[in-house]
């Protein structure tokens, strides 16, 4: 029987699961119920696991018949601080926590895989990831730090998209996803009346100037054909109307898609926002903080899951992935070994694109891309093994 037809006859199961995490999310570092249920099912499934890995991550590895090589695969299991609007039947019951990403679905297609591959003969090993907090760009670095990449060979993940019709996957060749890193800007002025700027230092009026002044480093200083986003995303000062404050804080988001590009952009950033500080009178003080990396797919590995594709449902069901840049800690492993990182389309049949995105409240998720997930990953796996035993 091949795995598509067995995923299929595990659907109901795994959708259950996924409908149980979607009831209870949970944040960033906080996972501790998410892993429970994960580790109820690997006990059932008699593959042996670790728990509080970098955290609230599972790691779980299933051996071979024989020693040999170890694929990863890796599913993350956070949700995000936003009021679900879906109405759905199972939606979320914890106010202001809502899986809007499809982390309960990754996990369940994590899951999913394991049972798929736990009677099978491998020739080596797969070691599946369960990881936490990927939503705050920490549970990657985590796990890592805790040794879950040892004796890894490869390493393969995926991630649904609402705007892919399910049924539908979508791969890319080198730079996928986006880096991410984050600003923290510190402006010191003078306080005073704000009918009397003329005895003040404003930090609210350097504030504006570094926001507009920032974006020349995207129109001015980097190729238009390497994208770049600046986005200052908060800017903080004052309490009253008629008083010029102190200070002024920001903070923001810095995006690239090319590892030289990023390189160099805490200079531009830190050169900026001392030059112009200084024309206003003002400190300012830049916090630059290195997050995740651009993800980017190794070629061979590319190949594969495409090979896996096309043999498994067709061709015409792979197209290729736009880039984007939107982030994931993914890249993080990406960087320590090979691997690849592909969409998963989870979106409707018809008028897809029209569907909401991720991170959106009214975000849901077609549920028949759960046992394809499933079922390509434990292909990808199996026969990854098969060919790098020879």
């Amino acid at each position: 029987m091949s795995f598509l037809d067995s995923g299929s006859r595990l659907a109901p199961e795994l959708i259950a699961f996924r409908r149980t995490l979607h009831r209870f999310p949970e944040l960033s570092l906080q996972e501790s119920e998410t892993a429970a249920k994960v580790a109820q099912q690997l006990e059932q499934l008699g593959i042996p696991y670790r728990m509080g890995v970098g955290g609230h991550g599972i790691v779980a590895e299933l051996q071979g018949e024989c020693p040999g090589p170890v694929i990863a695969l890796r599913a993350d299991m956070d949700a995000l601080p936003i009021q679900e609007e879906t109405d759905l039947s199972y939606s979320s019951t914890r106010p202001g926590i809502m899986h809007a990403c499809g982390h309960d679905a990754h996990t369940a297609i994590l899951v999913g895989a394991a049972k798929l591959l736990v009677d099978q003969k491998l020739k080596g090993s797969v070691r599946f990831i369960f990881q936490a907090a990927e939503e705050v760009n920490a549970g990657a670095k985590a796990m890592i730090a805790e040794g879950v990449l040892n004796g890894v060979d490869e390493i393969y993940g995926l991630h649904n998209l609402p705007t892919l019709s399910a049924g539908m996957t979508a791969t890319r060749y080198g730079s996928l996803m986006g880096s991410v890193d984050r600003i923290e800007i510190s402006l010191e002025g003078k306080g005073g009346h704000g009918a009397m700027p003329d005895q003040s230092i404003d930090p609210v009026v350097c504030a504006s100037a570094i926001v507009m002044a920032l974006q020349s480093i995207v129109s001015r200083e980097v190729s238009p054909f390497d994208p770049v986003v600046i986005t200052i995303g908060s800017i903080v000062s004052g309490d009253a109307n008629n008083v010029i404050p102190k200070n002024a804080v920001m903070t923001g988001t810095i995006r690239t898609f090319d590892p030289l590009v990023q390189q160099f952009m805490p200079e531009r950033v830190e050169r900026i926002v001392k030059q112009i500080a200084d024309a206003y009178r003002c400190q300012g003080v830049v916090k630059y903080i290195h997050q995740v990396p651009v993800l980017v797919n190794h070629e061979a590995n590319v190949r594969h899951v495409d090979s896996i594709i096309d043999r498994m449902i067709g061709e015409e069901r792979r197209i290729t992935a736009k880039p984007t840049m939107a982030g994931e800690d993914f890249s993080i492993y990406l960087r320590q070994i090979s691997g690849c990182f592909f969409w998963l389309g989870s979106g409707p049949i018809d008028n897809a694109e029209q569907a909401f995105g991720l991170h959106h409240p009214k975000f849901t998720l077609n549920e028949d891309c759960i046992p394809l997930g499933a079922s390509l990953l434990a292909e990808i796996a199996t026969q990854r093994l098969s060919d790098l035993s020879r």
